[in-house]
């Protein structure tokens, strides 16, 4: 008999928590997870690919140094940030993880930008196929971060919502971090590179105007 009420009980506690959202709440976490791991994954790539890069714009454009450094210490300030999964347990973290990847995508914006100014660096091999990988890295990085914004949303919305709220307390489900919508614009602009040929010095001082001679002085007829 205690056993029959033992194995009835175990069967209501299980409809109450699937009622209450508690299987939901599981589910979505591990999308959470599995959606985070993806984006980690992907700014590693970017991440990868910038040594690369750096060496290979210095060897065409290495007066451009404040550039050049610039993208070297954004990507050491991504590197020094630990980017585990626990990460998005914690806000604080998870804002420096931003600003972070923040600063190396416009560090490296500003490096394709500068490399417009040089035209044998645009038509070497090795820097047009970096170019094309950092893209494609870029455009991956947006679709995983848009799988986890969507994950985390529906996350919140069922940790938020009733009665599974009151199960997400119980358990210690807390609302995740998301990102912000002015570092959402800001990074998820692929750094874009257009490999038309840049107009030369001499070409542009052809093409400018010539200063015309003024002319010389008439005569002035005699009385």
């Amino acid at each position: 008999m205690v056993r029959r009420y033992s194995m009835l009980g175990a069967w209501l506690a299980v409809l109450l928590l699937s009622g209450c959202g508690y299987n939901a709440l599981q589910q979505q976490d591990q999308q959470i997870k599995a959606a985070w791991a993806e984006v980690l994954n992907q700014y590693q790539r970017r991440a990868d690919l910038v040594p690369n890069l750096v060496n290979t714009v210095k060897g065409y454009a290495q007066q451009e140094r404040d550039v050049l450094i610039g993208v070297t210490n954004a990507r050491a300030k991504v590197g020094s940030i630990q980017a585990s999964p626990d990460l998005i347990n914690d806000p604080q973290a998870f804002q420096r993880f931003q600003a972070a990847q923040s600063e190396l995508t416009g560090a490296l914006s500003r490096l394709l930008v500068v490399a417009e100014a040089y035209p044998q660096l645009k038509s070497d091999a090795n820097f047009r196929d970096l170019q094309a990988q950092l893209e494609g890295t870029e455009n991956r990085i947006t679709v995983a971060r848009n799988r986890y914004i969507k994950a985390v949303q529906d996350y919140n919305v069922t940790v938020r919502s009733f009665p599974t709220n009151l199960t997400a307390m119980i358990f210690g489900h807390k609302e995740r971090p998301q990102f912000t919508v002015e570092n959402e614009r800001e990074i998820s602009r692929p750094p874009t590179v257009d490999f038309g040929t840049a107009p030369s010095p001499s070409r542009d001082r052809a093409e400018s105007p010539r200063p015309t001679a003024p002319s010389a002085p008439q005569p002035v007829p005699a009385k």
